[in-house]
């Protein structure tokens, strides 16, 4: 039989009414408080207390406090006015079983509602993540292709290239030996005409110079032979100096494209300024760099002053949309104030401009994953934050922090299965 509760005391405003409960023993985990708009019940073994308002009240925006063996309820009213008591007055056993009827179905109705609104916001969350997704792949799939064509264009010109280069070197030798062959044989027609010539002045003289002819021909071809010989090599020492390198990895025939494209976007970034926007008609000369701005957005993000670093990284975006690290730095604001998909869509643009993947930009793209996986996560998409932490441990995968709540997110994905099964 629970111990009804009367020694209590209240207050009121034209607002609000106040009421003071004391419960000796009563903690948050024992109490169990129920309030509609015209019933307020506490039950907390062996104590009860229940009042049947005066007046409805807006029970949402009531609040009650625990502490020091007391229970404090501040009730907003509904409509401004004194109320002459508390509870109603005149209220039979009857009367009190259809109020309390009557409030559980009201507390029933509300729950159905605000579950149904979490399912129809967790679709629309659901919804939301796939078409971004689905354009993410449609885009990364038509820049793998464009890629590919890019690629294959380039290695039939070279191959082109390489094809033309070898028939003219081919045709160069063939020229050259042609030559030579023709000089060699203008030389043997001279002598065999000087030996003709010689002839004629008798047998025995002809025979002779015949022989000297033999001679002469094998000496000429002795020569010949000496002549094809290259001379001997000199001596000394041969300096080797290398191109400086722009990335900390070594140079790979495989990147070298990637390396060049990723440079060639850097450039043009740095090229690209918009300064016909009205907001740098009253900044300093210096106060219209977008690095500068990156670095103050930077500073107000280390004060938490989350809001003044968005308005400074979008100033910057307006000035310049190529740098990567305002869109990674903004969404690193959104995610501390909540704004989860504006985190999702600046992250993705982010890893869009982070494009071809090389060494120079490895942490900003795993950067980019973690805080759009993180984004997923917190909305409950959990599958779709993995994924994103399964892309960053490919690129970084020794990192055991990243290791760590890549393994949390699938424990809550197989907690979630089991709980649907």
């Amino acid at each position: 039989m629970p111990l009804h509760v009367s020694n209590y005391s209240w207050q009121q405003t034209s607002t609000a009414v106040f009421i003071s409960v004391p419960l000796r023993g009563v903690s948050v985990r024992d109490a169990d408080v129920f309030c509609t708009e015209n019933y307020l019940k506490v039950n907390c073994p062996p104590f009860l207390f229940e009042v049947f308002l005066y007046a409805p009240i807006d029970d949402e925006s009531s609040k009650a406090k625990i502490g020091n063996n007391t229970i404090v309820f501040t009730l907003r009213k509904k409509e401004a006015a004194m109320w002459e008591t508390l509870s109603l007055s005149g209220v039979d056993k009857e009367m009190m079983q259809r109020i309390r009827e009557k409030s559980i179905l009201q507390a029933q109705e509300r729950a159905k509602e605000a579950m149904e609104a979490k399912a129809v916001a967790r679709r629309e969350d659901q919804k939301y993540t796939l078409n971004v997704m689905m354009k993410i792949e449609e885009e990364e799939r038509k820049k793998i292709e464009d890629m590919k064509e890019n690629e294959r264009i380039k290695a039939t010109k070279e191959l082109e290239a390489w094809k033309e280069c070898q028939r003219k070197a081919e045709e160069l030798k063939i020229i050259q030996r042609e030559e030579k062959l023709y000089h060699q044989e203008k030389q043997m027609e001279e002598e065999r005409k000087k030996l003709k010539h010689k002839c004629l002045t008798g047998n025995s003289a002809s025979k002779n110079l015949a022989t000297k002819g033999r001679n002469s021909e094998n000496i000429f071809f002795e020569k010949l032979k000496e002549d094809s010989i290259p001379a001997p090599r000199s001596v000394g020492s041969i300096k080797i100096s290398f191109t400086p390198r722009v990335f900390p990895t070594a140079l790979r025939e495989s990147q070298v494209a990637e390396e060049e494209e990723w440079l060639h976007k850097q450039a043009e970034a740095q090229r690209a300024m918009n300064t016909d926007i009205p907001e740098l008609c009253d900044l300093k000369e210096e106060e219209k760099n977008p690095e500068w701005l990156k670095d103050k957005g930077n500073k107000l993000f280390a004060t938490e002053n989350y809001l003044a670093a968005i308005n400074a990284y979008n100033l910057a975006i307006r000035l310049n949309n190529k740098i990567p690290l305002l869109y990674l730095n903004r969404a690193a604001c959104h995610l501390k104030l909540k704004n989860l998909h504006k985190a999702i869509e600046d992250s993705s643009k982010a890893l869009e401009i982070l494009t071809p993947p090389v060494a120079d930009n490895a942490n900003a793209r795993m950067k980019a994953h973690i805080r759009r996986g993180t984004a997923f996560c917190q909305l409950e998409l959990y599958v779709e934050g993995l994924q994103d932490y399964e892309a960053a441990l490919k690129i970084d995968p020794s990192n055991k922090i990243v290791q760590n709540d890549a393994e949390k997110i699938r424990n809550i994905i197989q907690g979630t299965e089991l709980e649907s099964k």
